[in-house]
């Protein structure tokens, strides 16, 4: 009886949710979480126009929320005016850390991403280091941002499973962890603080076309296996009938005149449907590493 009652309880507050989204005279919030994607202002503008855009084409008025580091993405999905599309890591939606309905996700414009909404992880080492292969760089320093990120964390502990060995089952010598973002285990190789670090190939591509002499600092000698890229997702106050309208405005996109300039300037050429399932290769490749008894990357 009483799940019975706290079901109701929680289905009234989503219908409330649900209410409230169909007022016209609420805030509906799209934001780029974390700004993640943004490496330079001129990036972050345009994925606010593409987003803002993309409401307007779905008649859905969205207002553009700037949402950097180091703010949690708790408290963004806690607000009760969010709209909500944004991009995320894939690896929280892959383990359900959050509950959201993914919408679509972008095409990278890359060889690797094979005209597909995939991404990898580059493995960078300092430009001019000694070492020209990965397994130069076992003995060495290795880093991570955080437990939570597939590009920085899971992946690259995926790809060190091959490399072990019964005799060598760690592969560094030092390990220095939680670095909190792509950029400072960028500044990291760069600095000499770590011999190697994973980061998101889709990140690093925007990095080399708007910052060249920084990306030039580095050199990848090796990358992972493609996985499904960070999507844009609705928070469960989102009905349905948005989410759909909002799904079939950002497959469309790349047949309106006004996408080009934004493809070109986010380097994407589209984007896919998607769905929860489709992150599910993140979570085997998690417990693949935990069974192998290779918790963290080291």
């Amino acid at each position: 009886m009483r799940h019975s009652k706290d079901a109701r309880r929680t289905g009234g507050r989503a219908a409330s949710r649900r209410n409230a989204w169909a007022n016209k005279s609420m805030n509906r919030i799209a934001t780029n979480g974390h700004a993640y994607y943004a490496v330079t202002a001129g990036v972050e503008v345009a994925w606010e126009e593409l987003l803002v855009r993309v409401g307007r084409e779905a008649d859905i008025a969205f207002d553009f929320l700037s949402y950097p580091l180091p703010q949690p993405q708790e408290e963004l999905w806690s607000r009760s005016d969010l709209g909500c599309i944004f991009m995320m890591c894939g690896y929280p939606i892959a383990m359900r850390h959050f509950a959201v309905t993914p919408i679509a996700a972008a095409i990278p414009s890359a060889p690797w991403a094979r005209g597909r909404a995939l991404y990898r992880s580059d493995l960078i080492v300092k430009a001019d280091s000694r070492f020209h292969t990965l397994s130069d760089t076992f003995g060495g320093r290795l880093g991570w941002t955080t437990n939570h990120s597939h590009s920085a964390f899971n992946a690259l502990r995926h790809h060190l499973l091959q490399y072990r060995t019964p005799d060598r089952p760690a592969l560094y010598s030092r390990v220095v962890g939680d670095l909190g973002s792509v950029r400072k285990l960028f500044d990291s190789v760069c600095d000499g603080t770590i011999d190697v670090g994973s980061i998101d190939a889709y990140w690093h591509l925007l990095l080399q076309r708007y910052q060249p002499e920084l990306a030039a600092h580095v050199r990848v000698i090796d990358s992972t296996a493609t996985a499904p890229i960070p999507a844009f997702v609705a928070s469960p106050a989102v009905p349905r009938e948005i989410i759909d309208r909002l799904a079939a405005t950002l497959r469309s996109a790349q047949h309106q005149v006004w996408f080009h300039a934004l493809a070109a300037a986010t380097l994407i050429t589209g984007f896919a449907a998607c769905a929860l399932e489709d992150f599910d290769i993140i979570r085997v490749r998690e417990h693949e590493a935990i069974r192998a008894g290779y918790p963290l990357p080291a």
